[in-house]
């Protein structure tokens, strides 16, 4: 007998084919979130912004989580954060789900301002606060674009429990834009819109980095709902977060070549803007004492 059929389902596409036209797949549509989860947090479940994101368009080179051949750390070396004071980590791990089949997971690091000094510069961020980021690579099995996603925020001193400061992760994220871009005067906060660019050149040992950076709505929500320290961070009849993303685009521009010294090391870190930080860091100090 034959058992008429209706027409074969039509395929199902797996979820890495999702539209990589952004440089990244969005955390969202694979069950994934643009808020790190935070441990023991009041009231319980809240997080903190995933605010900047490295495109995966950027130089393969600039990808790779390592600071050889122009990597990931040597990139953040070039605009003024290195990693933990002498590789020790402190403060408690946040876990990020990038809807890329991976879960939550615990950050990869956490860099820090370094206040001039790659080596041991964290050392006195951690001590005294400042810029700092966690980050992640979205490369899970259902979402491989290799984009680093950073939630980025100013930090008070360790004195202070290493809180943020008032408008603490919109400020993060644009002096550090504003670093990466090598731009001579802070960024204007309150003035950012989804239309905000800015572009810039900086270097650490014999690479140098043009940055592209874009800024984007709609991954994150203008709000105060669900963001950690959302009751100190909040401007005056603003929220905690403005909803903006910036999305940085990095290629290598110049790496060493064979007339470069054996083992020689230079920087072009943006120092006008560098010196401004430092300056404004030393002003909070002194609002807090």
């Amino acid at each position: 007998m034959v058992v008429a059929r209706g027409p074969p389902p039509a395929p199902t596409l797996p979820s890495q084919k999702r539209s990589t036209n952004y440089g990244y797949y969005i955390p969202m549509d694979g069950g994934g979130s643009m808020l790190t989860q935070v441990q023991d947090t009041y009231p319980a479940g809240l997080g903190e912004p995933i605010n900047v994101i490295i495109s995966a368009y950027s130089d393969s080179e600039v990808l790779l989580d390592n600071g050889d051949s122009g990597g990931l750390i040597n990139y953040f070396q070039s605009f003024g954060f290195s990693t933990e004071c002498l590789g020790q980590h402190s403060g408690g791990d946040q876990a990020a789900d990038l809807g890329d089949g991976n879960g939550y997971l615990n950050e990869t690091a956490v860099i820090r301002w370094d206040y001039g000094d790659a080596t041991l510069g964290t050392c006195q961020e951690t001590v005294e606060g400042g810029n700092h980021f966690r980050y992640w690579k979205q490369n899970g099995p259902t979402a491989d674009s290799g984009a680093i996603f950073m939630a980025t925020s100013y930090e008070m001193p360790i004195a202070e429990d290493h809180n943020i400061i008032v408008n603490g992760y919109n400020l993060g994220r644009d002096w550090l834009v504003g670093n990466a871009t090598a731009q001579s005067t802070i960024l204007p906060t309150p003035n950012m819109t989804n239309t905000s660019t800015y572009s810039g050149q900086t270097s650490f040992n014999n690479y140098t980095y043009a940055t592209t950076a874009t800024y984007l709505s709609g991954l994150l929500q203008n709000t105060s709902d669900g963001i950690n320290h959302y009751q100190s961070v909040a401007v005056s009849g603003s929220n905690a977060i403005d909803g903006l993303v910036a999305l940085l685009t990095v290629t290598i521009v110049k790496t060493p070549d064979s007339s470069s010294p054996s083992g020689a090391e230079w920087s072009n870190r943006p120092a006008g803007l560098t010196w401004t930080l430092l300056a404004i860091s030393c002003t909070i100090l002194a609002s807090l004492l």
